[in-house]
């Protein structure tokens, strides 16, 4: 054994055998999710099928948002300069940062300080929440988790915590949400619904994720999106074509009901 021998405690590699966390991934296969694999991966544990199907809709709600976003235009100007795939994805993700998908991690952070401060208090959710919200207004911050530039009432908030409330998951992190909610709208005299990024936040908190998990669930949950947009810019566009961020129209397959194709 050299002085640079080191350990590692998520895969072990044999010959014929590989092994996620202990379980032989040829096994998994076929008998767990895909969501329940992302879990067992990055906690280390096998979740209940509830638990899987929760996080695959987690996954499922932020796939795609358009070719809007700064991840999508990266990956799709990138890839009309003639870039492979994997070159043009991975711009993509690297677009992911701070103001974009970042969201996620810092409402945890905000959810996880306020949960501390109620340990630490005893007091209820909401008077946590109002001074939560009272300091960050106070210092100007924008309370992450809250609010789109699209959707005053985000669809995908209310389904994700329904499917939490199902697998028994919502707890804690659901209801100081919800808490910092309330007080946000009686701080500014307007409802500010919860968005996708606070619901997630919210459920990763429940699910016991570590903040700096945030921004890479949002990764994992946007990279088939983003394969998407540029394999598209690749086959339907002219290379290095002025991409404007907005002027452009969805034609695409019109509506469909997804009750009645299942």
């Amino acid at each position: 054994m050299s002085n640079l021998h080191w350990k590692t405690a998520i895969t072990q590699v044999r010959p014929n055998e590989i092994r996620l966390r202990g379980y032989r991934i040829d096994e998994l296969m076929g008998r767990v999710t895909f969501g329940q694999a992302v879990y067992l991966a990055l906690r280390g544990d096998l979740p209940s099928p509830e638990v899987g199907r929760l996080i695959e809709a987690m996954l499922v709600s932020s796939i795609d948002h358009g070719a809007t976003p700064p991840s999508a235009l990266t990956a799709r100007t990138v890839a009309s300069t003639g870039a492979p795939l994997n070159a043009a994805v991975a711009a993509g993700v690297l677009a992911i940062s701070r103001y974009h998908g970042g969201a996620i991690e810092d409402a945890m952070r905000t959810l996880l300080d306020a949960l501390a401060r109620q340990d630490e208090e005893g007091t209820a959710a909401e008077a946590v929440a109002a001074q939560v919200i009272a300091e960050m207004r106070a210092a100007k911050r924008r309370v992450p988790g809250f609010g789109h530039r699209i959707h005053t009432d985000d669809p995908r908030t209310k389904r994700l915590f329904a499917l939490a409330e199902e697998a028994g998951v919502a707890g804690r992190g659901v209801a100081m949400m919800r808490a910092l909610e309330a007080a946000l709208a009686e701080a500014l005299g307007r409802h500010l619904p919860i968005n996708v990024d606070g619901a997630l936040a919210a459920l990763l908190v429940d699910l016991g994720f570590s903040p700096e998990m945030g921004n890479a669930f949002f990764i994992i949950a946007r990279l088939p999106g983003l394969v998407a947009h540029v394999y598209e810019e690749q086959a339907r566009q002219r290379p290095m074509r002025r991409i404007h961020p907005t002027d452009h129209e969805y034609d695409g397959p019109p509506a469909r009901d997804v009750t009645r194709d299942t």
